[in-house]
């Protein structure tokens, strides 16, 4: 019996953590202090005269990027995001204390969006990245401040500042500069492995890949990272299957790697059915570049390849890179084209913005 709960404890511990790439949260940020009214009072000062000092700030609630994190896990159970309150302002010109700041340490690719608006809060991509969601209250004034020539003994005092508060939808977008995109058993994974030190799950059953996985490929010495998407289905925009959500993953990328089976008998249905569910997602998928692999060339023998080949590059008027993950055959030149296509957009990014010279 103690040997059996041993190892039932020590499946507990190395069960793998629940990916989770959307969450609603709500934050509040402190309410300011209030400012004090009172009156310096001290036997060698008959006329010290107002003395109420100011409220403390409200603290914030700031989200941080730490690249340990992974998922969304932690906001499934802490649902509710509370910064501290600042202290009320004192006698004798004393400030009441600042509410600390409340920092939520989440994972690189994070989005935060205000749930009621639906605008942009925060896109958090780099480590140690840090914004505000929600701002404290300003601390209030003491009397101190409100003496005149003519108001010696003022008794008004401003309360804290409001605080905000709202509830946000949080979610992640995986940091990955390819996405690799197909139906189930394409042999995404497999080429993850090929390219990557990443292990997903292989098997010869669909659906294996239930959560994306990340890998980092290396071409000519240079690296970039790759994500392997679980399988789409036909119907995945209308919830069959897993569904298209985790597609949101794909919107940071600058590459698709779309694979299709080269075992399979309609080459061009494969292609045409993962299309329609990028285009039924929207966001941008259909244009970012694309690029085909017909994939499992080990498989198939090279006549019947050749005209698959052949009819995918009609119907798709694009460029068709015949590969296997399992042998390696052209791997590498499908990690050279997509690293073509990612560092032209490195480029980009990296160059001086030039401003538009001024007309009048």
């Amino acid at each position: 019996m103690p040997q059996r709960n041993a190892r039932r404890i020590a499946a507990d511990i190395v069960e793998p953590v629940k990916f989770v790439d959307e969450a609603r949260v709500f934050v509040a940020a402190g309410k300011g202090g209030d400012g004090a009214i009172a009156f310096l009072r001290e036997k060698y000062r008959p006329f010290g005269g107002p003395a109420g000092g100011d409220g403390g700030r409200g603290g914030d609630v700031i989200f941080e990027v730490n690249e340990g994190l992974a998922t969304l896990l932690d906001f499934k159970y802490n649902p509710r995001l509370v910064a501290r309150d600042g202290e009320a302002g004192r006698g004798k010109q004393q400030y009441g204390h600042a509410g600390g700041d409340l920092v939520v340490r989440v994972p690189p690719g994070t989005l935060v969006f205000d749930e009621e608006s639906g605008d942009l809060l925060a896109d958090l991509v780099m480590p140690g990245a840090r914004a505000i969601v929600a701002h404290g209250g300003m601390g209030g004034k003491g009397n101190m401040h409100f003496t005149s020539s003519t108001r010696r003994a003022p008794r008004i005092a401003t309360p804290g500042g409001p605080a905000e508060q709202r509830w946000v939808k949080i979610e992640l977008r995986l940091v990955a500069e390819a996405g690799l995109v197909g139906l189930p058993n394409a042999g995404k994974s497999t080429l993850l492995a090929a390219v990557s030190r990443a292990r997903p799950k292989i098997a010869a059953y669909p659906f294996t890949t239930l959560k994306p996985q990340l890998g980092v490929a290396q071409v000519h010495g240079e690296e970039f990272v790759i994500a392997d998407l679980p399988g789409l289905i036909e119907g995945a925009s209308e919830g069959v299957g897993l569904g298209h959500r985790f597609l949101g993953h794909v919107e940071r990328c600058a590459v698709i790697l779309h694979l299709v089976d080269g075992t399979a008998e309609d080459v061009v249905g494969h292609w045409r059915t993962i299309r329609r569910e990028l285009e039924a997602y929207g966001n941008g998928l259909t244009d970012k570049p694309e690029i085909i692999g017909l994939n499992k060339a080990d498989a198939v023998p090279p006549e019947e390849l050749a005209k698959k080949r052949q009819k995918l590059k009609r119907a798709s008027k694009r460029r068709v890179l015949v590969l296997s993950g399992a042998t390696g055959k052209g791997v590498g030149e499908a990690m050279a084209t997509l690293y073509a296509v990612i560092k032209d957009e490195r480029d980009k990014a990296a160059a001086p913005k030039t401003e538009e010279a001024y007309s009048p």
